[in-house]
Order: C-alpha cells, then sequence, then structure tokens
C-alpha cells in the first residue's frame, strides 16, 4: 500500500469544523490561537490530513456552539497504532511462521525497548501529538509479543553503524543493547551483526521478508513517506537474494552476541 489516503473518519470531521467556523465567521488564525497550534496545523485538519486532536475539538465546539455535535467525533478519531501505509504489513507479520529483517539504520520495532520506540517516535516529523505517541508505542510493544511464539522464527540483522552511533542517551542506549541481548537467548530468535566498511545489498536500504502459514512469501520495504508490500514473486525472489547476500556478510549469532556485549560493556 503507498501514500494511502488519510482515514475519513479525519476528512469528514475536519470538513465538518470548517464548516462549523466559516458559518460562525471566524478564521483559521482565530481558531490556531484559541487551540494554542499553528494555522497549517488547522489548514491540514480542516483539509483531513491531519486528526483533529481531542482538545482542538473541545475548543471548536465551545466557540463555534456546537452543543457537543463536534466533540462527539472523539471517539472515531482514536490514534491509529500504525501509519497506514504499514497496516497490511503489520496484519501479515502477526501471521507469519517466519520473519526475516535486514535494519540498517534503527533497531527493528520488535526489537526496541519502550524508551528507544518513544524517543524514536517523539523525533517524528511533523511532530506527532501526545496521544498518538503514546498509542504508537504500546501498539509497537504489542507486536513484540509475536517473539514468544516458539515455533515462528525471527531473524533480524542490523548494521554495525546502528550500534556504534545512539540516537538516544548512552544509558537509553545500553539498556536497549542488553535488550538486544535478552532477545537473542530466545531459540525462535536470531540477531546478527552486520559489519561496516563493506559495499553490500543492505545499502539499498531496510527489508523485511515474511512467509505466511500457507508459505507464501512477501517482501516489505519502507522508506520516508511510504511502504510497499511486494507479492510478486519475482520482486519477493530479488529481495530474497539480496537478504541472503547479507546474512552471507553478517557476523553469526555468537560473534553478534559477543560484539553487543563488549559494546554494552564499554558505554
Amino acid at each position: 500500500m503507498e501514500n494511502a489516503p488519510p482515514p475519513m473518519a479525519w476528512r469528514y470531521c475536519g470538513n465538518q469544523i470548517k464548516r462549523w467556523r466559516e458559518r460562525t465567521g471566524m478564521t483559521r488564525d482565530k481558531l490556531a490561537a484559541e487551540a494554542n497550534c499553528s494555522y497549517e496545523y488547522v489548514k491540514s485538519m480542516e483539509t483531513g490530513r491531519r486528526r483533529p486532536t481531542l482538545h482542538l475539538l473541545r475548543v471548536a465546539d465551545e466557540l463555534f456552539g456546537a452543543g457537543g455535535l463536534l466533540l462527539a467525533a472523539q471517539e472515531y478519531l482514536q490514534p491509529e497504532k500504525y501509519v497506514s501505509y504499514a497496516e497490511d504489513f503489520v496484519r501479515y507479520e502477526a501471521e507469519a511462521i517466519a520473519v526475516s529483517s535486514y535494519q540498517p539504520l534503527l533497531f527493528p520495532g520488535l526489537l526496541q525497548t519502550d524508551e528507544m520506540a518513544f524517543a524514536l517516535l517523539k523525533a517524528h516529523w511533523p511532530p506527532l501529538d501526545d496521544e498518538t505517541i503514546q498509542v504508537r508505542v504500546a501498539g509497537r510493544l504489542e507486536r513484540q509479543s509475536l517473539l514468544g511464539n516458539a515455533v515462528r522464527s525471527y531473524s533480524f540483522v542490523i548494521a554495525e553503524g546502528v550500534f556504534r552511533n545512539p540516537v538516544v542517551p548512552r544509558d537509553v542506549h545500553n539498556r536497549q543493547l542488553l535488550h538486544l541481548l535478552e532477545a537473542g537467548e530466545r531459540r525462535n530468535v536470531t540477531i546478527q551483526v552486520l559489519p561496516a566498511g563493506t559495499a553490500n545489498p543492505g545499502l539499498s536500504g531496510p527489508l523485511v521478508l515474511l512467509e505466511t502459514p500457507e508459505h507464501d512469501h512477501l517482501a516489505y520495504q519502507e522508506g520516508q513517506l511510504s511502504g510497499v508490500l511486494y507479492a510478486d514473486p519475482d520482486k519477493v525472489s530479488v529481495a530474497t537474494q539480496r537478504h541472503a547476500m547479507i546474512l552471507r556478510q553478517a557476523l553469526s549469532p555468537e560473534e553478534s552476541a559477543r560484539f553487543i556485549g563488549k559494546l554494552a560493556e564499554e558505554l
């Protein structure tokens, strides 16, 4: 799914707020000032590109004398656990009997601590509201329960640079490293480090391979603005070959554990 449109609830609610605002003759600048947000946020919200916050709904409902009609939309505007373009991937991931992931820039979501997940989502741009961050952190941690299913296999290859370039305070990074060592002790989970210093297919970006219970194979690729889930055999074959080459150049699980442990001791 690529460049999925915003949820219909966002668009409908934004349109209703716009209609109520215009009915009262209030400008976007005035609404933004009263709701303590930016003009651009109000504009994006009214056109359906941003989710109206509960605070904005309350302010708008009172300003426009809507008598609770706008505020009633809150139950349809709960933050999504995942970005819209990743929903298909998350659904297949939950059912997959085998997941093989390569990440060149970040620790995989299935392995992130709550501190790491929070820090990464807090750095999202445009900024996410606090409620959305909380819901998405919870959603990311909820996915991690998948690792507890011992009859499903999970393979993670992470580029060395991720370990050596902390994007969070060092104590948070250190706890993340220890969390990886603990996760790697599961018999159905392997974690490997891809050493720096050599050209490899991993330079093309992150990649996840999935095998369904029916033994169908899928490949998922995510970028700045979209994520694409491939089922086409030719594309999946290319992705599988690239992942195989990445695995050949990675440290073994045992060597990787020693690398991570040593790095954790040095921090």
